[in-house]
C-alpha cells in the first residue's frame, strides 16, 4: 500500500480562514446570513456552511435586499457595494483581506492624489493605473473599483500592447499571482518603455507567493501528486500548473469522487495538497477515500 501524506503548508489562508470564522459566528448567534459570492471558491466548503445557513447572493440580488445582514469575503468589494448596503439599510460583516485592503487603499490613494494634481492643471494627464490580475476575478473588481473603473487589468504581456506605455504608468498586482509573472511584466514594460516614468508595486501576499517553493519540494518528493481544488479557484489553477511541472504524475480533483485509481498506478508515495481556498477537512476526506480504495 503506498504512503499517503498531506501537505501542511497547504490550506486556507489567513484571509479564508479569518472570513469562514466570521461567517460561523454570525451563524451560530442567528442561523442564517447572505454571503456576497462563494465566501471562497471550493464547492464543498460552500456546501458544508449552506447547510448551517449561509445564503450566497449575487450583485444584482444584493440591490434588491432589504434590511439584511451581509458578509464580504476576504477578495473585497469595490465602493459601489458599501453604497448599496447603506441605502438598503444592510448591515455588513466585513471580512475583506487586511492585504487586499491596503492594497484597495493605497490604489485609491494613488489614483484620488492625481486625479486632484490633474483637476488643479499640476499635471497634464493621469498615470495610467495598471493592475496585474484575472479580469473578472472578485478581488480585482474591487481593486478596479478604487479607481472609479479607471484601472487596466492586465493579464499577459501580450495586454501591454493595447496600452500606451509612453504615458506614466502605476503597476499593482492581485495579491495573489506569481512573484515571476509580476516580475515579468515588469521587465516587459521596463523593455518597451520610451517616455513616462513607471512605478512597480509588489503587492502579492507572501503567505500565497511563499507556498510555492515549499509545494514544488512537496511534488518533488512524491512518486504522485493529487491536488484537491475548486474549479473556480484561480489560485488553485496557478499551484497546481507548478505541481505539474515539477512532478508530471499530478492530478486536479475537486474531491474524492473524482480519483482515478489507474493515474495513480505503481506510486509508492502520493503526496495530496492544495489551494488556499482548499479547506483541511476536504484533503483529509480525500486521503481517506484513498486508502479505502
Amino acid at each position: 500500500m503506498p504512503v499517503i501524506e498531506i501537505d501542511d503548508n497547504s490550506g486556507f489562508c489567513f484571509g479564508v480562514v479569518t472570513a469562514i470564522r466570521k461567517a460561523e459566528e454570525e451563524l451560530d448567534r442567528s442561523g442564517s446570513l447572505h454571503c456576497l459570492g462563494d465566501i471562497v471558491h471550493n464547492a464543498s466548503e460552500v456546501e458544508r456552511l449552506g447547510h448551517k445557513g449561509l445564503h450566497t447572493i449575487t450583485h444584482a440580488e444584493l440591490e434588491h435586499l432589504k434590511d439584511s445582514t451581509v458578509l464580504l469575503r476576504a477578495h473585497g468589494e469595490p465602493p459601489s457595494t458599501y453604497r448599496i448596503a447603506k441605502s438598503n439599510n444592510i448591515t455588513i460583516i466585513d471580512a475583506t483581506c487586511p492585504v487586499v485592503l491596503q492594497l484597495q487603499r493605497r490604489i485609491k490613494e494613488a489614483y484620488d492624489t492625481n486625479r486632484s494634481l490633474f483637476e488643479k492643471g499640476e499635471i497634464k494627464e493621469m498615470p495610467l493605473i495598471l493592475i496585474y490580475g484575472k479580469e473578472g476575478h472578485a478581488e480585482v473588481n474591487g481593486l478596479v473599483g478604487q479607481t472609479d473603473g479607471h484601472a487596466i487589468v492586465i493579464q499577459t504581456v501580450e495586454d501591454l500592447e493595447k496600452i500606451d506605455l509612453s504615458r506614466d504608468i502605476l503597476l499593482y498586482s492581485q495579491t495573489t499571482k506569481s512573484l515571476e509573472g509580476f516580475r515579468n511584466i515588469v521587465g516587459e514594460i521596463q523593455k518597451r518603455k520610451s517616455a513616462g516614468s513607471f512605478e512597480y508595486f509588489d503587492t502579492i501576499c507572501r503567505q500565497v507567493a511563499n507556498r510555492l517553493t515549499k509545494l514544488r519540494e512537496f511534488a518533488a518528493s512524491h512518486d504522485a501528486i493529487v491536488f484537491v481544488s475548486g474549479a473556480k479557484s484561480s489560485n488553485g489553477k496557478v499551484l497546481f500548473e507548478e505541481c505539474k511541472r515539477v512532478n508530471p504524475r499530478s492530478y486536479l480533483v475537486s474531491d474524492g469522487t473524482q480519483l482515478d485509481l489507474s493515474e495513480l498506478k505503481g506510486a509508492e508515495t502520493i503526496g495530496i495538497c492544495g489551494a488556499t481556498s482548499t479547506p483541511r477537512w476536504l484533503m483529509t476526506e480525500v486521503a481517506e477515500k484513498l486508502k479505502d480504495l
